[in-house]
């Protein structure tokens, strides 16, 4: 499947982008909110699986509503652990690692960093896990997805339409990058993802990318820990990045990454 063949549905805010396999459909929700959102539904004989949660209340709303057909036997909530006003009712999946990453862990502080910024439009809410998995195959909805736990959280294999989901890759965008070591871990998965030879990345900031973006990714990782050990400061190293890539977005994942190199 390549990652331009799909259908637009055009909504008040948002828009959802559909790719058909045939006997599945994945549904790639692109928000418009704030911090690039994307959430996930994946579509096997009207039965829905929901991979992530939008978090402003706004979103909320409009995703519910274009759910309205479907029958959503449950939602994987891995990384965004916040916006649980969202279909309260459906049964929720999770690793105990990302339960902790969402109660306590870095998940918690990026909650609480999103509710200082962005006030009431900003569902702080965290779902309440119903089902803990661990790693391997799980089947909700009759659809088959492999747990991959990862360090923070997991990430989700789908073998019917050999797609991956994954936090973060956006080739042309900056990421969150907790230092060296975070770097090189992302390195290893997308390595890894490239081997797999998958033919969608799903991330939950970027619309659906390729291996040919993976490896794009790989190099600006590379380079990422070359400027950092070349600078003195997160100024220096922030200025030094923008000089390299002036035309990348997400600024302010910049300015967090630059405050794991330099903190």
């Amino acid at each position: 499947m390549n990652k331009n063949t799909f259908q637009t549905v055009k909504l008040a805010k948002g828009e959802m982008n559909i790719f058909d396999f045939g006997n599945i459909k994945l549904h790639t929700y692109k928000t418009n909110d704030f911090i690039d959102d994307e959430v996930f539904i994946v579509e096997k004989n009207n039965n829905a699986v929901i991979i992530e949660s939008p978090c402003f209340f706004d979103n909320i709303k409009e995703l519910t509503a274009y759910l309205k057909n479907f029958d959503v036997k449950g939602m994987l909530i891995a990384y965004h652990g916040a916006g649980a006003t969202f279909l309260p009712e459906v049964p929720k999946f999770a690793t105990q690692n990302a339960l902790d990453y969402s109660a306590n862990g870095g998940g918690k502080a990026l909650i609480d960093n999103f509710t200082s910024s962005f006030g009431e439009i900003f569902d702080n809410s965290v779902h309440k896990i119903t089902n803990v998995i661990e790693a391997g195959k799980v089947t909700i909805g009759g659809i088959d997805f492999i747990i991959k736990q990862t360090s923070e959280a997991f990430d989700v294999e789908i073998p019917e339409i050999n797609a991956v989901y994954t936090h973060m890759l956006g080739h042309d965008c900056h990421s969150i990058v907790a230092g060296a070591g975070h770097a090189d871990a992302m390195i290893a998965e997308l390595r890894n993802d490239i081997q797999k030879g998958y033919d969608l990345i799903l991330t939950s900031h970027y619309t659906p990318e390729d291996l040919k973006d993976a490896e794009t990714k790989i190099a600006y990782l590379e380079n990422l820990k070359q400027i950092a050990s070349n600078c003195k400061d997160a100024d220096a190293f922030k200025a030094e990045v923008v000089k390299q890539y002036p035309q990348y977005s997400g600024q302010n994942y910049l300015e967090m990454t630059a405050g794991f190199f330099f903190s």
